[in-house]
Order: structure tokens, then sequence, then C-alpha cells
């Protein structure tokens, strides 16, 4: 039998029981001065993107308004325009890094929709390729993330580097 090694998967069943004790991402995540170490792509004057520390795909990217909101009609209108600016930014981005051929853009609003912090409302942007499912997810329940995540940080972060020089 071969083992499949993905030591980080630990850290997401450790943490799935501990929102409460760790707090919400977007909200202190995004305050701290290390973008790296937070996987913090980009900050903007209302919103901001990072990367998914347990991505559905590689380039699992995540939006979200500064303010904990659990919905995005209690997103104002400036909110809600530049969260939106950045999902179309970010696309573009994730087209140029990875070439991918589709992508899945959701929100995840209250627990029972999936949502991993319900009381933050953020978009997930997952690229997408022709055969990036196997059949790992329906034999093993295990998913194939083939670039960790500090790699996937230091490619993408230069197309977001350019968007702030734009600002």
């Amino acid at each position: 039998m071969k083992k499949l090694w993905a030591p980080w998967r630990m850290l997401y069943i450790l943490h799935a029981d501990n929102t409460a004790e760790t707090g919400c991402i977007f909200c202190t995540l995004p305050k701290d001065e290390d973008m790296a170490k937070n996987y913090v792509l980009y900050k903007g004057s209302r919103c901001f993107v990072m990367l998914n520390k347990f991505p559905y795909n590689t380039g699992h990217i995540m939006v979200a308004p500064y303010a904990h909101k659990d919905s995005i009609e209690k997103l104002d209108k400036q909110e809600s325009e530049e969260l939106m600016d950045l999902v179309q930014k970010s696309v573009e981005i994730l087209r140029k890094a990875f070439s991918p051929q589709g992508f899945n853009i959701g929100i995840n609003i209250g627990r029972v929709a999936g949502a991993g912090f319900d009381g933050h409302v953020h978009v997930h942007i997952v690229p997408r390729w022709n055969g990036d499912t196997n059949f790992m997810p329906i034999l093993a329940d295990v998913k194939v993330v083939p670039e960790g995540l500090d790699e996937t940080y230091r490619r993408l972060r230069p197309y977001f580097e350019k968007l702030e020089a734009r600002k």
C-alpha cells in the first residue's frame, strides 16, 4: 500500500473545532503586518484577499471585507463594490498565474451552507482544470493539492503587488 502524506491536513482537523478559541481569521489576520505568514495577498481599503489555508485546489483564494458581517446584504455599497472588484481582479490574476480552465466562485452564508467562519462573509474563488478531480476523493475521501501554500503565495503575490502600485 502506498502512503499519501498530507501533514497540513492535521491543522485543518484540529482547527475545525477551535474556531471559537482562535477568533475570526478574517478579523485578525489582515491586521497583522506579516502578510506572507498569514497568506494575505492584498489589502484594499474595505476588503482583502488571502489564500485559503485549507484549499480545495491550488490557488484557492478568499476575498472578504474587513467588517465582521455575516451576510452579503449587510455590506454597504462601498464594501460590496470593492468585494466584487477584488473577485474580478483575483480571477484575472489566477488566469495569468495558473491558466485554469474554469472557476468555482461562491459564498457560503451560515454554517448549514458550509461556512467554516459563518460570522464573517467571504467569497471563495477556486481555480479548476479538466481532470483535477480523480479517484482519490471518491475512494479515499482525500483531495490531492499539488502545490504547497508557500509556493502558491510566492507565485501570486507579485500580481497583487502590481494592484497595490495602481492604488
